[in-house]
Order: C-alpha cells, then structure tokens, then sequence
C-alpha cells in the first residue's frame, strides 16, 4: 500500500539560475513513500503512482512517459550561426532514470523481517531493471498530461489567444520554456503600443538590410512571424531561401534573429539524398522552432526530392536509425538555407520563398551608419531579442484582435496557400507592402524550368512544324529515338545549341532516359509552352509534340503530311 504523503513539507521545485518556468512539485516531496513487494505487486504500484503524478514534471508524449528537466552546462550563444538550445529537455523514461528519479523524489520500500522473527523493519530499495523496464511498458497513461512540444516562445492557441504564461498549457499540450523574457503582452494593444512597435521592426530594426525588393522585406517579416503563428493556422509552411549577391549582406543575421526566439538548429548542406534524409530524422528528434542551411556554396542550385517531399508534409516518416523500425515525427518546424546567388531546382522551385539582399557595393561589411550599429552583436543580447519578441508579438495581437482577417489577394501556392492568406493578412492589416511580389521574378532563379524551357523552345527550331491541307502548319509529333538520334548529328553544328538533356558527364541521354525524363515533362508549362504527347498505335510506342498557349492544334498524323517512314528533323 501506499502511505499518505506529509504536506507540511512539500518540495517547492527546482528552481533555476537561469529565467524561465518552475518545474511542477511533487506533491509530498520527498516525503512520499510507496512500498513494494513482489515483482507483481510492485510493478502494479509504481505504474499506478507514476500515473497519479507522484514524480515532478512527468508527461505522456505518443504512449510514453517523459520527463522535463533542465539542461546544464548550455553555453550562452556567440554567434548567428551556432545552435540555439532550449533551457529544457523532455526525456523518454527508461529503467535508469526511472530508479534515478525515485531515488530523488519518493521513497521506495520494502518491510523486511528482523532476524529472530522479532518484527519487521522498513528498507529503502530500487526496483530492478526488468520491474522497472515492465512498468514503463505500457502504452497508456491516463493520467499524465498530454506533452506535445516544448516552446521557448508565446505561440498562438488554436483559438487565436496568446499562449504566453510560462510552463504546461493544458489546452495546447505545450510547455513554454523560454530562454527570454519580455513581459505580459497585452490582449488589446493600444494604437500607441502598435505605432511603436511599427516603427521599431520596420523603420529601425529591419531598415538597414539593403532588400532587392520591398517584397523581400515582406517575405521576411513573414517568415518570422510564422512559427508564433502556425499552431493557430496548422498552415505548411514554404522553404525560405534567404539569399544575397555577396557576402557580409546580413543573410545570417536575419535567419539566427528567427533562431535566437524560437530555437534553431544549424546544418550543412549536402547534394546526398540519404544523407539529408538522415539529417532530417535527426533534427525532428530535437525541440528546435526553425532549422538552417547555413551559408550554402556560391551559385548551389536547391534541388532535393527529399527537401520537396518534407516541405509538403505535416509528418515526416523515416526508418529510425540503426533499426528497423519507422519513426514518424511532426514537421512543426520552419526551415531555412542562405547562401549567395543560390538557385532552385525540380519541385523547389514551387515550394520555396525568397529573401533576397543586394547591397550593391564591393565592400558590405564595410557599411557605416546603422539605426542598430553591430546587429550582429546587439542581437545576441537577450534583453535585445526580447525587444524584438515583444513588438512582435505586439503586431501580431492586434491583427487577432481585430479578428485575424486573412488575405485573399496573395498568390495562390497549392499546399501553402492557407499559409500565404493568413500571412498575407498579418502583413496587410499592417500596411506592409509587397508580400509574395517577387514570386514572378523568382522563376527566374529557377535552374530546372530555365533548362527545360531552352529545350522546349529549341525544339520548335529542330522539329519543324509540317503543313497539312486544310490546317496549314502543325506540330509534328516524334519519338524518343529520333531524338536521341538529332543530338549527335554526322557533321554540322549541334541543332540543340547546348539544350539537349544530358547525363552528369555531359552526354546526351540514351534513348530509354530520355524517354523517361520526357514523360516526367509531359503537361508542365514552362512559361507559355507546354509538352504534349501520346501513344502512336501504328508502333505503340510514345511520340511528343510542343504546344504553345492559346494553340491547341492537333498534331498531324504522319500520312496527312509526309509520305517518308520518319519524320524530318532538321
């Protein structure tokens, strides 16, 4: 049975040099006692007093218990560009810190009988390994608290009310354990406290970037704002390529201001499929806010499957590493890459947003004159970031409370759209200009549609159309093999003019992948022109013709146009 717990002498929590929340007491402290028995008996008892809360800060995430607790020996942050941690660290219970928290926090006993049989005293004990592993077996904790995800930042709850007391929020199932403290914000700002907080991110924080466009700025202000949002709008969000024309733009200074509120995690680039996907597993394991490609090689072109795929998800499954076995992890984060003069390929291109810099002038680091001299430093301060929080946040309650409108006059994004409209709103209520405006300009930095479309457009100058009666001039329709066939001709110049698809050593593709990537283009415009195809059923094989918008001519059946067995390429 268990003993009542003393209240009169209840341990009050840990407290911390550091700012931040108080981790839950137990209720009794040290003083609680639970005695055990038979391996049954006390793997019935520790299971049952672990679900009534009997160790401090203990939740349920996914069937499992997990413990908070504080994180020693984290250096303050010195650079941009370093990891951003969080000041608490859920930790999944296993026998050894499961006996390591009993220890501290309760009193496990066993009665034992004197020698003789005279009577019976009380000995403290730890359970052993396998008592201890069979407890936390189970799948169901009905009376933990739900863990969902450890913050350091307010958020917005589901119902747009400002999740901003530090610790365990039961309605979200958050625990905010902010490195930084900025004070209650207010509900209902006044018209003062928002025109200050205006004019200090627009016209004194943000001012000195020298952005290509406003839409950059805009872009960036949305970015940083998403992560406080998005557990309202639960919104995919797009990649951010914050990108200038040289070094010492600012680019990292804008990426680790996200980082330095929210968390972040800092990575390296890698053109290795299998080795982003694993990096990726790894880093959802982590409780960061935002995650960053730092300073990606000059001219590196974005163009990864996995990348795609991860951004257009809600959850990300993975092999867990080392096993067998699948690991599935919420994508709640917002990710990032800087670098200069970077492109995007493939799927990127469309799921990606731009925050471009361009200061025009040899030297940037050498720029005097700042609003904010040495950014880079000043931001470091946390006094400084929870200057920069709190006008945020300042901004961002007063758009819900004058009901959180979202914008319908923002680029429509597919997947991200609800993301682009609730954003888009944020920006206009607060006459910020330019959201999304650059979208257009950004196709330009798109290396796979630029390919694609020099072929395309090439195409029309090596397949001629052919003139039927009646129809005059008509797409000619032919296959992979003739092709493949005008990419290498007998002499003369090369008719492709370098556009011809071609493999990693700079040959043109065989037959078979040529056909292959022709199929993964077929209906996909590259501006105003558009692959078409279809299966001729005199050889049954695939034929390709180009159509350009607003021409949906038929191709011309072989027999209409030319008597020869294939078709004249020139």
């Amino acid at each position: 049975m268990t003993t009542a717990a003393n209240h009169d002498d209840v341990d009050q929590g840990h407290t911390n040099e550091h700012t931040g929340p108080k981790l839950r007491a137990v209720a009794g402290g040290r003083s609680h006692r639970i005695k055990v028995g038979s391996d049954p008996h006390t793997i019935r008892e520790l299971a049952r007093e672990i679900d009534a809360g009997c160790l401090p800060e203990t939740y349920v995430h996914e069937g499992s218990p997990v413990v908070l607790e504080r994180v020693s020996g984290t250096a303050e942050v010195a650079a941009g560009d370093e990891d951003v941690t969080l000041p608490v660290r859920p930790t999944t219970l296993r026998p050894p810190l499961l006996a390591r928290l009993l220890a501290e926090e309760v009193e496990v006993y066993a009665t034992r009988m004197e020698r003789g049989g005279s009577g019976t005293y009380d000995e403290e004990v730890t359970p052993s390994a396998a008592v201890l592993g069979a407890v936390l077996a189970r799948q169901t904790w009905a009376g933990l608290p739900v863990l969902r995800k450890v913050i350091s930042t307010p958020v917005l709850r589901p119902d747009g009310t400002l999740l901003q007391e530090p610790g365990y929020d039961p309605a979200t199932g958050y625990y905010l354990a902010g490195r930084i403290q900025c004070g209650p914000i207010p509900e209902a700002p006044t018209p003062e406290q928002v025109a200050e907080s205006r004019e200090f991110l627009l016209n004194t924080f943000l001012r000195d970037f020298p952005w290509r466009t406003p839409a950059d700025k805009a872009n960036y202000l949305a970015l940083l704002a998403t992560p406080i949002l998005r557990p309202m709008n639960r919104a995919l969000c797009p990649f951010g390529v914050v990108d200038a024309t040289m070094p010492g733009s600012g680019k990292t200074i804008l990426t680790s201001c996200v980082g330095l509120l929210v968390g972040q995690r800092v990575l390296t680039w890698t053109d290795s499929e299998e080795e982003l996907r694993k990096s990726i597993t790894t880093v959802l394991g982590d409780q960061a806010g935002v995650v960053v490609f730092d300073n990606l090689v000059e001219g590196c072109t974005i163009d990864s499957a996995v990348l795609a795929r991860l951004v257009t998800e809600r959850t990300w499954t993975d092999r867990r590493l080392g096993t067998n076995s699948a690991t599935i992890a919420e994508n709640d984060r917002l990710w990032l890459a800087t670098g200069n003069n970077l492109r995007t390929g493939g799927d990127m291109a469309s799921r990606a947003v731009w925050v471009r810099l361009d200061p025009d002038c040899p030297r940037p680091e050498a720029r005097t004159g700042f609003g904010i001299p040495h950014l880079d430093s000043w931001i470091l301060d946390p006094a400084n970031q929870a200057t920069v929080l709190r006008h945020l946040l300042i901004l961002i309650l007063d758009w819900t409370h004058a009901g959180a409108k979202p914008s319908y006059d923002v680029p429509a994004m597919r997947q991200f759209t609800k993301w682009a409209q609730h954003l888009g709103g944020f920006l206009a209520h607060h006459g910020v200009p330019g959201f999304l405006a650059n979208a257009e300009e950004s196709r330009d930095l798109d290396d796979d549609h630029a390919e694609w479309r020099a072929f395309l457009l090439q195409w029309e100058n090596v397949v001629p159309k052919v003139h039927v009666p009646g129809e005059g001039p008509t797409p000619q329709p032919v296959g992979a093999t003739m092709l493949r066939r005008s990419a290498e001709p007998d002499v003369g110049p090369d008719p492709w003019d370098g556009t011809f698809p071609t493999t990693s050593t700079g040959r043109p593709l065989s037959v078979k992948a040529l056909g292959k990537r022709l199929s993964g283009q077929i209906g996909r415009w590259r501006g105003d022109i558009v692959l078409r195809s279809e299966i001729d059923p005199a050889s049954n094989s695939r034929t390709y013709w180009i159509e350009r918008e607003g021409d949906q001519k038929k191709p011309a059946n072989q027999s209409d146009s030319e008597p020869d067995e294939e078709p004249k390429l020139l």
